[in-house]
C-alpha cells in the first residue's frame, strides 16, 4: 500500500512573512517541528496509549530525549517519533513516516516528515502546541497551502529481516554441526 499524506507547503509567521517549504532531492522536505510545553513522561504515556512502542535501535538526534517511538501503520509503513529538548520547558516532536524497521528496505527507502498526524493526537488529548521552523527560527502562525505527499511501496517486495536471521542461523548451525561431526 502506498502512504498518502499532506504536508505544509506555504506557511506564514507571526510577523506576516510567508515562506515556502523547500523540497530537495538530496535533503528531502524541510522539517517543521511540533512544539509542546509538556513534560516528557506525560508525552510518553500519551503516545503509548495511542499504540506507539519504544524503538530499540535508532540513530539518535542531537538533544534527543530518551528513545524514539514508532507506530505500525498499514503494511509496510510506520511512524517514527522523536522528542528533543528545546530548553525553557519546551519539547520538540519530530515525526516521519517510513518503511517499518521490521523490513530490510527500511535502510534505503524513502521517508517523509509529518505534522498533521501528530497534531491529531495532541488535539485528542487537548494539548496546546505550535509549529516551529528550525532553520528560520520562528513559530508558524498559519499554513497557507499543503503539498500532497505520496510514498510509494518499495519496488521490491518487503523482506522481513528477523525470519531471515533465523533461517541463516539454522543453516549455519547445520553446517557447523556437519563440520564438527567430521572433525571429531
Amino acid at each position: 500500500m502506498e502512504y498518502l499524506t499532506t504536508y505544509p507547503k506555504t506557511i506564514s509567521f507571526l510577523d506576516g512573512l510567508k515562506h515556502k517549504i523547500n523540497v530537495d532531492s538530496k535533503e528531502g522536505v524541510e522539517q517543521l517541528h511540533v512544539v509542546v510545553k509538556k513534560n516528557f513522561e506525560d508525552l510518553m504515556k500519551i503516545f503509548s496509549e495511542e499504540g506507539f512502542t519504544k524503538v530499540k535501535f535508532e540513530h539518535k538526534q542531537p538533544d534527543q530525549i530518551g528513545n524514539g517511538l514508532n507506530l505500525k501503520l498499514k503494511k509496510p509503513w510506520e511512524m517514527h517519533v522523536r522528542m528533543v529538548d528545546l530548553k525553557k520547558g519546551l519539547i520538540g516532536i519530530h515525526a516521519e513516516v517510513e518503511v517499518s524497521r521490521d523490513y530490510l528496505q527500511h535502510l534505503f527507502s524513502q521517508r517523509t516528515p509529518v505534522v498533521y498526524e501528530v497534531e491529531e493526537i495532541l488535539k485528542k488529548y487537548q494539548i496546546e502546541y505550535t509549529l516551529w521552523h528550525d532553520k528560520v527560527k520562528k513559530s508558524v502562525s498559519s499554513i497557507v497551502d499543503n503539498y500532497k505527499v505520496k510514498l510509494d511501496n518499495p519496488a521490491l517486495p518487503v523482506f522481513a529481516w528477523k525470519p531471515m536471521l533465523f533461517v541463516i542461523g539454522t543453516i549455519g548451525a547445520f553446517y557447523a554441526w556437519k563440520y564438527f561431526d567430521t572433525i571429531f
